[in-house]
Order: C-alpha cells, then structure tokens, then sequence
C-alpha cells in the first residue's frame, strides 16, 4: 500500500481542485509546491492591507453558471468590471475597442460613422492576403487602431517585431459598436473579496502540502509514495524534453509601494507604444475598491523564456504544437499520471478553462 492515492504537483488551481474534490471520496493526497506558497499564479500578497496579484492581474469571469457557483462555494465575488484604459504617448484610450475609442481617434460618434472610417481604412491598406501579423491587423482595423493600440504592444508582448509575427496570432480583433468598456462579455464577473488565495487555502483545508518542494529534485522518492500523480507542471520537463524543449513567454513583475492613495485611477493601464518596456502597470487596490493611504502598483514585464525561469504563456505555433501532439501521445499512454492546466496540457487557459477542466478530471477519475 502506498502512503497517498494521489500525488499533486502544483497547488495552483487544477491541483487545489483536484484535492478538494478527492478528499471529499476519503482519498488521500499529497500536494507539493516549488513556491515557497499555495495558490500558482493566482497568488495574493497582503501588502499596506492591499491584496497584490503576486503573478499579473487575474480578474474572473465566465458564462459558466455551474463554474460560477463552484468557485463562489470558496468566496464572495464583488462586482469589478475589467474596464482597462491604453495610453499611447500620452493619449488614453479605452479597450477593448469600442465608440468611445473611435470617438477618441477619430472623432465620430454613430456606430455607422465609425464603421464607415473602419472600412476607409481597411479598403487603403490594399491587402488581400495577409503574409504576417501586422497586415493582418491593418486587413482587419485599419492603420490607425494597429499603430497605436497594437503594433507595439504586441511586439512586447511576443518579443518579435509584428511583421515577423503569423498572421492568425490576432485572427479575431474584439471590436464593439457601443460606447460600453467591459472588456468581458461573459456573464459573471467579479474578483473575490479578500483576494485568491483564500480560496485556495479553503480547498486545501486538512490536506497535507509540502510547499518548497521540487518534483524533479527528489522524484523517484515522490513517485514511488502515491498510487497516482496529478501533473500540472511542464509536460515536457515531465518527459525530459525528449522531443525537444517547448517554447513558452515568460514574465518579470516590479512591485512598488507608493506613498499617494491612487496613481492610475484603474486597476489596469495598458502601455502600447514600443518604447516603454512594460506592457501594463496594474494598481491593485482598484480590484477591490480599496480606500487605504498608500498603493501598491506592478510593472509588467514581458521576457523572453529559458530553462529555468517561470512559463506563462505557451507559444502556440506550428511548430510547438507538433512538439506537443508527441508529448500528448506519450501521456495518453501513462497508466498512473493525469496532466492538467496551462502547463501540463500546454494550452493557454484563464482560470474559467482551468476550473472546467479540473471538474471534468475529477468527474472522469471519481464519477
């Protein structure tokens, strides 16, 4: 008899379900975390009485009820709208795109009125084929939106200059013909009131965790305690990068305390043009509608990945999906290992898809 029914590697969000809804069928389980806490990238901080996204801005939403419910078992959501605003040497703009952005760019105030702008600009680029991304964005909203609300951002973002990027990287451009800045269409939306990892610290109430704890330093001695391993970490360091090591975009975070009661007035500023390094900075007490004397603000770095540093964003190209699909393969064929969330099935999820996909792994394990 081994020791555990289940090893969990990762006390993210997969894994802390996962346990929860194991414990509640008398299964035993292990979870361990290299980060000196629970909870991944949804990690909050208490900072000056601010909770701090540790690991970028999570807002939640989803049009899922059943996901809705499942997570408000664990918190009280309040009502925040992710509403972000882009600035664009020194001009502000709101996102997604919508009237109040054209109304700013170009000064017209019907939907027809901006549509027909739009289409002036689409029918002037001349382009029928796009060969990359920027002729794709151009193709789809015209010159004056590209330059200003994507070019440089994106090129941050992914490292390449947009003319080296694919064109299906933005395949579907959000525009909206209404002077409404919810970036979000789904239905529920909300960010829980005293921040994430409350919620992770409920889920994993009376389940043993190892936090500090590096799978690949001490595997054998962990694999051989569970009866089976719940997966969440990097499917091809899992594999030893037998197929080749998978492309991932990483992120650096400047965190500063400021003495003033509100910078931005928004919890998240996009910087668009090239020249500024950060993608974004994000004021936090804004989430929850803080009224503390001090902020606490966070500089969003884009950074290229290598071995070694933390994976955010998987790079899914063609030729990283066929990497993949090999890894996959072998994974189907593992009796005692479930893979899950963004790094173990290499897919880019918000915490909607990770919470989906958890539910429908344990009604496959358990149901």
């Amino acid at each position: 008899m081994k020791e555990y029914d289940y090893l969990i590697v990762g006390a993210g969000l997969f894994g802390a379900i996962f346990a929860y809804e194991a414990k509640k069928v008398g299964k035993k389980c292990l979870v361990i975390d290299k980060r000196n806490h629970v909870a991944g990238n949804i990690y909050c901080k208490e900072v000056e009485g601010i909770n701090v996204h540790e690991y970028g801005a999570h807002i939640f939403h989803t049009s899922n009820k059943e996901v809705w419910d499942y997570i408000n078992q664990f918190a009280e959501f309040n009502r925040y709208t992710n509403s972000p605003v882009a600035i664009y040497k020194d001009e502000l703009y709101n996102l997604p795109f919508n009237m109040n952005t054209f109304n700013k760019l170009w000064g017209v105030k019907t939907p027809k009125e901006a549509k027909t702008k739009i289409a002036e600009q689409m029918a002037e680029s001349n382009i029928v084929t796009p060969k990359n991304l920027e002729e794709q964005a151009i193709k789809l909203i015209g010159k004056d939106i590209y330059e200003k609300l994507i070019k440089g951002y994106t090129e941050k973002q992914w490292g390449q200059r947009a003319t080296e990027l694919p064109a299906f990287i933005i395949n579907r451009l959000p525009v909206r013909f209404t002077y409404d800045n919810n970036y979000f269409n789904d239905k529920y939306q909300g960010i829980p009131i005293g921040g994430y990892t409350k919620i992770i610290e409920k889920m994993l109430d009376g389940i043993e965790v190892k936090i500090e704890t590096d799978f690949f330093k001490q595997r054998a001695e962990l694999e051989a305690m569970a009866d089976k391993i719940i997966f969440t970490g990097m499917i091809d360091e899992f594999y030893d990068y037998k197929f080749g090591a998978l492309e991932y975009r990483s992120l650096r975070f400047e965190h500063e305390i400021l003495d003033e009661e509100n910078y931005q007035g928004n919890a998240v500023v996009n910087y668009t043009e090239y020249e500024i390094p950060y993608t974004r900075i994000i004021e936090h007490k804004h989430f929850e509608y803080g009224t503390q004397p001090k902020t606490v603000i966070t500089k969003e770095y884009p950074a290229n990945w290598n071995k070694g540093d933390e994976p955010y964003y998987p790079v899914n190209n063609d030729k990283n999906n066929l990497i993949y699909a090999n890894y996959k393969e072998l994974a189907g064929k593992e009796p005692k290992v479930i893979f899950g969330g963004r790094l173990g099935e290499y897919k880019y999820y918000d915490m909607h898809n990770v919470i989906e996909q958890a539910l429908k792994c344990v009604k496959d394990e358990f149901y």
